[in-house]
């Protein structure tokens, strides 16, 4: 059977839920194994054509308990992976850091964009990729790849900001360029998208996505002051580099006015109301949007 197959590996934002030093409601209920509300795994999403090929989107600190609890994944025999290749969508530690688990001399192809490679490159810590088996493929925005074999991929320009450990004084928040990407996946007459970081949605990148068939898109904050308000930071979402759910300018209305006919937020941070019951989470779901969770099955036939 032939089709698009992805599989959410982790859909928490950076630290995951819960998060390690937070007491928020939402952290201390995913620690509660009496609660509905199940821990998260930080952002990450695995993609294959036949079940057998896979390509991972984003490396997160998490991925060797994602890869443990994916049998798909495993490996087929004494030292072996299904993992066709990685493809980093910008610079942050939730999306980079668990390359360095993944430094057992495996061969797989690192896919990014010049500016996120450099990233990599100019800490010695990555050098543990071995060059002899990791083939590192710096791409070109708009420029088709192939995350597995037969899978047209591009990547775009989403806008963002630089990853937080490269910020020097105020970034700049509407950065349209390699530092911050999103993924286009073509397979036969289906149009699929990852974004799992995105400051606002231009109108160009509306229209990219408009009448696609799936959309994974940046869930991090339902209220833009949401870190402030719980109490958990004085950060905007859009500080962040990420567009609020609710709200002027929000996603949710943004998104549901483009004929996508499966949405689904990703990346959402361990402050979001929408991970449990509450009004926040039925505004979301009564708009025909998922709420992504580790394990989530989606496939386009």
């Amino acid at each position: 059977m032939t089709g698009l197959r992805f599989l959410v590996l982790g859909s928490a934002a950076g630290g995951g839920l819960p998060q390690w030093n937070c007491g928020c409601s939402n952290c201390v209920a995913a620690r509660d194994p009496s609660s509905d509300l199940k821990p998260q795994t930080q952002s990450s999403l695995a993609v294959s054509l036949d079940g057998e090929s896979w390509g991972l989107f984003n490396a997160s600190p998490d991925i060797r308990q994602q890869l443990g609890q994916t049998p798909a994944l495993h490996p087929r025999g004494l030292r072996d992976t299904p993992i066709e290749s990685v493809v980093v969508t910008n610079g942050d530690i939730d999306h980079i850091a668990g390359l360095l688990t993944l430094r057992e001399k495996q061969a797989f192809t690192l896919f990014g964009t010049a500016v996120t490679q450099a990233v990599l490159e100019s800490n010695p810590v990555f050098r543990v990729l071995d060059r002899a088996h990791v083939d590192v493929r710096p791409v070109s925005l708009e420029q088709v790849f192939h995350p597995v074999p037969g899978l047209d991929a591009r990547i775009f320009a989403v806008p963002g900001k630089v990853a937080l450990f490269l910020e020097e004084g105020e970034p700049d928040l509407d950065l349209e360029g390699e530092q911050t990407v999103g993924i286009e996946m073509i397979c036969g007459d289906k149009r699929a998208y990852y974004v799992p970081g995105c400051a606002k949605l231009p109108r160009s990148l509306a229209e990219r996505l408009r009448g696609a068939d799936l959309v994974f898109f940046d869930g991090t904050v339902f209220r833009d002051d949401e870190m402030s308000q719980s109490g958990t930071g004085s950060k905007t979402g859009r500080r962040m580099g990420h567009m609020p759910i609710s709200g002027d300018g929000g996603s949710l209305e943004a998104l549901s006015a483009l004929d996508i006919k499966q949405l689904i937020y990703i990346h959402i941070n361990n402050t979001n109301p929408i991970w449990r019951l509450g009004p926040e989470r039925s505004a979301v779901e009564a708009a025909g949007f998922t709420i992504g969770h580790d394990g989530l099955e989606i496939y386009l036939g």
